[in-house]
């Protein structure tokens, strides 16, 4: 019988009689904006567990890199090889096998959600995006190439940092930091092969790694879930319509409520977070759906 290592935003890590194996357990808990919401949505800890190994098993079948994986032994659990987690900015050994990289990368395909928000407050610019100098944008557009941005993991909300406080912070090196990066590249050139099979649009996610045998990249926690991924509908993207199709639909709620602006100025000022309020009833069941829906597309299997 394991006990409880740690409970998170949406999972809790358990130890198992291997101590170098650990059992993630997906709660049907829901955030966003780093904050917990006190509402459930029905089976959502089966949908993301079942759909990120099914990437996972995507992930070494075509050779991309190791995964943290063993196998996926309950419908909402997976057992993971344990990694060693160095909290403390640079403390992560420089010369460490199976070590957590301390950050989270980002990859934008398309302008949406923060990237669409901060570009309409000036805080990034068409020519950042890989546009010509001056060129106006417009919500959804597509970027000419992958947007890799970076962010701090174990703060009380992710912080975007340049490339030379992302070295320091997971005390690794520039080669292994762009292995990383090339990792996630390809990962989500699969992931954009196989969504557009069931007419969806991968338009970002962000992605966590350990360094392995001979500090090579580790895939590891989740991935291309409606939780770390933003999904559009291709049908409609082509007719000018942006349809969400991922866990922005939720934190479309609390923008229009004006709770997200709430939030943002209170973490500028340096203030206490203002509490998240419940989700609708109405909110809820159509989340539940479209977890339920989703995982059907993504993986091609009934849910």
């Amino acid at each position: 019988m394991g006990e409880c290592l740690y409970s998170g935003k949406v999972k809790e890590v358990w130890s198992t009689d291997n101590p170098d194996v650990l059992e993630f357990r997906y709660t049907d808990q829901i955030s966003v904006f780093d904050q917990i919401i006190p509402s459930l949505i029905p089976r959502k800890g089966e949908s993301l567990n079942r759909t990120t190994c099914h990437w996972f098993e995507l992930v070494e079948s075509e050779g991309i890199c190791k995964t943290h994986v063993v196998e996926r032994n309950a419908p909402d659990r997976c057992l993971v090889r344990r990694v060693d987690i160095f909290r403390e900015p640079g403390m992560t050994p420089r010369d460490g096998e199976w070590v957590f990289v301390p950050l989270e990368i980002v990859c934008r395909h398309y302008l949406a959600g923060s990237g669409w928000r901060r570009y309409k407050r000036g805080e990034l610019t068409a020519e950042e995006l890989g546009f010509t100098p001056g060129t106006l944008l417009e919500e959804g557009v597509k970027l000419p190439a992958p947007y890799v941005e970076l962010t701090t993991k174990f703060e009380s909300y992710d912080r975007l940092i340049e490339r030379s406080e992302a070295l320091e912070i997971a005390n690794c090196t520039d080669d292994e930091l762009d292995s990383l990066i090339e990792v996630v590249i390809k990962v989500d050139s699969l992931i954009e092969r196989e969504a557009a099979k069931t007419g969806l649009i991968h338009v970002d996610g962000k992605k966590e790694f350990a360094l392995g045998p001979g500090r090579k990249p580790v895939l590891v926690d989740s991935f291309g879930t409606l939780d770390e991924d933003r999904w559009w509908d291709a049908d409609e993207y082509s007719k000018g319509n942006i349809v969400q199709l991922s866990k922005e639909f939720v934190r479309q709620h609390y923008i229009t409520t004006g709770h997200q602006e709430e939030l943002r100025l209170a973490r500028e000022n340096g203030v206490a977070d203002p509490p998240i309020p419940a989700l609708p009833q109405v909110v809820i069941d159509d989340t539940a759906d479209l977890y339920s829906s989703m995982f059907e597309r993504l993986t091609g299997n009934k849910f």
